[in-house]
């Protein structure tokens, strides 16, 4: 374990995540910590030169529809549905004083 992990650390981090932790806890947050990051070296040693950088594993497409008016102008056909209308509107009870 090349990454060793120091008591202020562990503090710091308690602090920041406001967690009480005990000592038992504190030594295995360190040794989890540590285990972490000699797994991101053992990924960083990996060649990735011909990776292309991407910001999706899957392929990203549009998958929103054009937006096309199919039913057009219904105005009269909905406010027939209008117990009261007035210059093309429903007419509804006043909410505001």
């Amino acid at each position: 374990m090349a990454n060793i992990i120091s008591d202020e650390t562990i503090e710091y981090v308690g602090i920041l995540a406001k967690l009480e932790l005990s000592d038992e806890e504190k030594e295995q947050a360190k040794k989890d910590m540590g285990s972490m990051l000699d797994y991101i070296d053992q990924l960083n040693e990996l060649d990735t030169s011909a990776v292309e950088p991407m910001s999706h594993v899957f392929p990203v497409n549009n998958v929103f529809r054009e937006d096309i008016v199919e039913n057009g102008d219904e105005r009269d056909a909905i406010l027939k549905n209008a117990p009261e209308e007035k210059d093309g509107s429903f007419v509804v009870p006043k909410t505001v004083e």
